[in-house]
This record gives C-alpha cells, sequence and structure tokens, in this order.
C-alpha cells in the first residue's frame, strides 16, 4: 500500500487520537520523512520489535504496540498447550511511554481474555524472563530498546521458557502480527474491567525476593568477598532499571563498599548524562570515572537500561582505567566459573559453555582445558536460551554459562535472557578474588592471555538509515558473496560460511558441510593466520557490522594485526560502497 495513502488515512480516520494527529500534521511538508514512517511496518529482528517513538507504520506508537500485541494474543490462543490458568508476564524499562505501552500491551491481552502479570515498576529484562518461568506463563513482553538513543523503544516476545522467541516460533508470530490489517480489530478492555474480571494484575516485591534467591545462588566463592572487604566498587545504572536489583544483589553478596555516580542514579528517558547510554561506548563512564579517581576504586561497573549488559572498566598495569571489552568480560568469567567448580568438584561433566559466532575464539579453548563442550550459536542471546532449553529436553548437557561479546552473559538457568545483575555481582567477585593475590582485575586478564594465548577482537559499526540504507546494506552483502576476497590483510581466506546459505565452504579442498544453524544473513571469513572477519546487517538497529578477531603469541603482536585486519577489511567495505 502507498505510503501517502496511508498518511492520509491516519490524519482522516476518526481512529487515531489527535495527539497523532497533530505529530503527523508538522511533518506535512517532509515528503522523505512521510516515507520514512510509513514505507514499511516495523519489522521483527534477533531483538524483536525496536525503532523510533513516533506517529506512523514505522514508528514505536500506541498503536503498533498494539497490533503486535494482538498478533501475539491470536497465536497464543490458537496454541495447544494455552490454557486460562497461564497468562503472560511483562516488563518495562525507563524509556519514554514504556510504562504506557506495557500497560496498552496489558489491557489489549486481556481484552483477548488472556491474564496479564504487570511488574509494578520499571525492572530489568531479565527479572521479566524469571517471572515468566516462576509464574509458569504462557508468554512474556519486555518494553525496552535496550541501550538504543533515547527516541527508540521496542517490544521483546518471550516464550513460556522465559527465552526470547526463537525461529520459526519468532516467524509464526510475525505472520499473525501481519494479519492484524486493520487497528479497529483489536480488542482491548478498560483497566477497571480488568482488574475486575482478574486478568489485570500487579507484581513487585515477591517475585524480586524469588529472583534474589536465584542470582545469589550462582555466587562461587563467598572467602574471597569476605577476605577482599576493600574492594572499591563504583557503579552507574547509566538511569535505566539496574540501580534498586545491582545494589541490592551485591550488598545480600556481601560487597560493603559499593559507590554511586549519583547523576546517574535515577531514571531518565532522556539518558541526559550521556549522548549514548550504552556501556559499550567510553564516554558512558565519564562520570563513573571521576568518581573513581575521587577514591581510588578498583573497578567500575555499569548497566544499560534494561539492565542485560554490563560495561566493566579496571586499572591497567600503569594504573590508567581501561574499559573491558565483552568478549574480555566472557573470557575471563569463563575461566573462573570452571575453574572455581573444577576446584570445587562441581564440574559437571556434561557441562557446556555456549557463545556466538563473533564472539572470541578463546571461549572454546577454555572449554576444551576444562574437558567440557562448546557450542556455538547465531549472534542474539535467544539461541543461548534455546540451546539451554535443548539441554534441558533431551539431558545431553548442563548450562554453565554462556555470553556474547555484546556485553551480555548468563550464569545459572533462572533466566533464559542476559542478566546484567548476574553478571555485575560474579564480575566483582571475579575482581575480589584477584585482589585477594594482590592482583588488578587487568592483570588477570593478562594471565588468561599468558594461559590460552593473545586472542583480541573490535567491531567496527557503518550506520545506514532509510530506504537507501538497506539498499547500502543489500549492496555489501550481495558483492561479498558473489566477489569475495581470496586474501584479506596478507592471508588467504581458506573459508567462507554463509549463514543465509547454511553453508561452511572451505576454499583449500572445495569441500562443503552445514552449518547446522537457523538461516541468518551473516558471512564469516576465517584466514590463514587464524584471523578472522565476520560481516552481519544488525537485526535491532540501522547498522551493518563487521566483526574481527586474531590471535598472536604476544599482546603487541595481537594489537598490530588486528588494527591492519581493520584497515584492509573496512577499506574493501568502502570501495563497495563507493
Amino acid at each position: 500500500m502507498c505510503y501517502k495513502y496511508l498518511y492520509e488515512n491516519w490524519l482522516s480516520d476518526d481512529y487515531f487520537d489527535v495527539k497523532t494527529k497533530e505529530e503527523l500534521i508538522n511533518i506535512k511538508d517532509d515528503e522523505k520523512e512521510i516515507e520514512d514512517r510509513f514505507y514499511k511496518d516495523l519489522e521483527f529482528g534477533t531483538g524483536g520489535l525496536r525503532g523510533i517513538i513516533g506517529a506512523g507504520t514505522n514508528r514505536v506508537n500506541i498503536y503498533t504496540i498494539s497490533k503486535a500485541t494482538q498478533g501475539l494474543a491470536d497465536y497464543i490462543l490458537d496454541q495447544k498447550e494455552y490454557t486460562k490458568e497461564k497468562g503472560v508476564a511483562i516488563g518495562y524499562d525507563s524509556r519514554f511511554m514504556s510504562q504506557e505501552f506495557a500497560e496498552i500491551t496489558a489491557l489489549v491481552l486481556n481484552g483477548n481474555g488472556i491474564k496479564t502479570y504487570l511488574f509494578d515498576e520499571l525492572r530489568p529484562t531479565p527479572m521479566a524472563s524469571f517471572a515468566i518461568r516462576e509464574l509458569g506463563c504462557i508468554a512474556g513482553v519486555v518494553i525496552t530498546a535496550s541501550h538504543n538513543p533515547p527516541e527508540y523503544n521496542g517490544y521483546k516476545i518471550y516464550g513460556e521458557d522465559g527465552g526470547q522467541v526463537p525461529f520459526p516460533k519468532d516467524t509464526e508470530i510475525i505472520a499473525y502480527v501481519n494479519n492484524v490489517k486493520d487497528f479497529k480489530t483489536i480488542k482491548k478492555l478498560d483497566k477497571d474491567e480488568a482488574i475486575k474480571e482478574g486478568l489485570f494484575n500487579i507484581i513487585g516485591k515477591e517475585i524480586d525476593e524469588r529472583y534474589d534467591e536465584n542470582v545469589l545462588k550462582q555466587l562461587l566463592n563467598k572467602e574471597v568477598i569476605e577476605k577482599a572487604s576493600d574492594l572499591k566498587i563504583v557503579y552507574t545504572p547509566i538511569h535505566g532499571t539496574g540501580n534498586k536489583p545491582v545494589r541490592r544483589i551485591l550488598e545480600k553478596a556481601g560487597f560493603k563498599n559499593v559507590n554511586i555516580v549519583k547523576e546517574q542514579e535515577l531514571p531518565d528517558c532522556n539518558f541526559s548524562t550521556v549522548s549514548y547510554p550504552n556501556p559499550e561506548d567510553p564516554n558512558a563512564f565519564k562520570l563513573a570515572l571521576k568518581l573513581a579517581d575521587e577514591i581510588d576504586a578498583d573497578i567500575i561497573v555499569g548497566t544499560d537500561p534494561d539492565a542485560d549488559r554490563v560495561g566493566t572498566v579496571v586499572k591497567n598495569n600503569n594504573g590508567e582505567y581501561v574499559i573491558l571489552s565483552g568478549n574480555m568480560i566472557g573470557v575471563l568469567l569463563t575461566e573462573y566459573i570452571l575453574s572455581q567448580k573444577q576446584q570445587e568438584g562441581t564440574l559437571s561433566k556434561k557441562g557446556a559453555i555456549i557463545s556466538t559466532v563473533v564472539s572470541s575464539n578463546m571461549t572454546e579453548k577454555i572449554a576444551k582445558n576444562y574437558n567440557i563442550d562448546y557450542f556455538n550459536v547465531l549472534t542474539g542471546f535467544k539461541f543461548i536460551g534455546e540451546k539451554i532449553k535443548q539441554f534441558e529436553q533431551t539431558n545431553c548437557n548442563e548450562y554453565i554459562f554462556g555470553f556474547e561479546e555484546s556485553y551480555g552473559c548468563l550464569a545459572g538457568t533462572y533466566a533464559r535472557d542476559k542478566d546484567a545483575v548476574v553478571a555485575t555481582m560474579l564480575i566483582c567477585e571475579l575482581a575480589a578474588f584477584y585482589k585477594t593475590k594482590g592482583m588488578t582485575l587487568y592483570e588477570g586478564l593478562q594471565e588468561v592471555y599468558k594461559k590460552y594465548g593473545y586472542f583480541k577482537e573490535d567491531i567496527k559499526s557503518i550506520t545506514l538509515k532509510g530506504i537507501d540504507g538497506l539498499k547500502d546494506m543489500d549492496k555489501i552483502m550481495t558483492y561479498l558473496r558473489t566477489s569475495s576476497p581470496s586474501n584479506v590483510n596478507c592471508a588467504e581466506v581458506i573459508e567462507i560460511r554463509d549463514y543465509k546459505l547454511g553453508e561452511i565452504k572451505n576454499l583449500v579442498d572445495n569441500s562443503v558441510l552445514n552449518t547446522n544453524l537457523p538461516k541468518s544473513n551473516v558471512l564469516y571469513f576465517t584466514l590463514s593466520d587464524k584471523s578472522w572477519f565476520c560481516v552481519r546487517p544488525s537485526g535491532t538497529e540501522p547498522k551493518i557490522k563487521i566483526y574481527f578477531g586474531v590471535e598472536e603469541d604476544s599482546n603487541d603482536a595481537a594489537d598490530n594485526k588486528l588494527k591492519s585486519l581493520i584497515n584492509d577489511v573496512m577499506n574493501i567495505i568502502d570501495k563497495i560502497l563507493k
């Protein structure tokens, strides 16, 4: 349907409210903006529905949220396993309209006769995942745009196992959402009526307490926390949902010297102290670094708006604060968790570590050292959650730990999404562990490098917005598929994994294997010198991401090789876009 027709329809139809129409009238002379708002419907990616808040079919608003919810309701009601005793848990973060979107989600589900459990205030995404499992729900919804800029919001759907909905159920739900052709067919109950009928329920403290109990079970060595009682921690929730649960967990775990960045303590939908509320961004830690300098902190931790990702800053050998990458955090925790379990005699022979195709190759090496299984999955924590579910169904493995390079990890199976609360607790425990040995966390990382090799990784992102951006993304991926480089950074390309085709092609012997993973528009190139790079359009942002990894015998050699690899690959990408 023509975008201009849809624009005019939203302006003329009495179904749409006055505020929405006023917003659309203000762009009546901006043809490109009108087109961008109406040329398509919002689509689900690896993280669900996500976009800019505003009026239009390609925006996040009360109507697109309602449409997504009606589609979800239709899907739920068609499932054989659905019973009226089951409901849907709903969480939300600190963003613009998150609470309003969460309540609308509940009332649309209620309008379809589906019971809902809405948190009494903002909560981390992993707490909603936990609530689904704890309450025996059929599904869950979290209103969040994670670490995106302030103008974004989103809608994540979870299955009854507490994990984000994987393939093929995600595509099935999308089909149900797309079948909602007319907004006027959306069913919605009045809040008072929904409460009266027992469909609209508020949850809070009781779920918090049970969640805390499960997180605290993931502690590995309480003695090191007691011995390193002088460990100085600086924590920032970056205006998000982590403030209360992270501080509560750290206190219960026994950390006595936790210092909060006051300017970033309270929820703020503008994220006014940062340009980008992402713990991957060094600028997000400016205020935390100032406080750390003042008190000579041992470690800084910061969680993103929905508290599923955590960033860490530690002192290097020169006494300077440096940010650890998601891969560094992941391999440090992997080594620590496995070593502690082995020492205590609790490391299961069926134990398993899970990471993603774009994360550090060191993880597999660590798993092999402890004689446990390692599994590689596609980007998106839902694939890690899906693997956990598979382990439970087949009893073939026991999940120990999983992480993504994008600063997300999970220890334990109480939730099925990455959890910055448990990650913060374990990172602080790890810092305490090294402090009892007279070492910093950075020195601990160097010990891990010496043990397994110097694996270094990086990522570059190219923002490509709008229709032209989608064309450029397609141009890059098409070129690399049809005209793949044979040499990169003076090394031969020896293997290409095309996850869209589901093929792993060995260029040395021309053999072809199946990836045995769901189809995804991702290309992974392995080089003869153990380097690799991967190109992947983001499923949640208007970006194409290029991942890089190298392995060397020394820190300097790894850094130099990584820098050279990045320059060579980015030159190839630049030439494609010209």
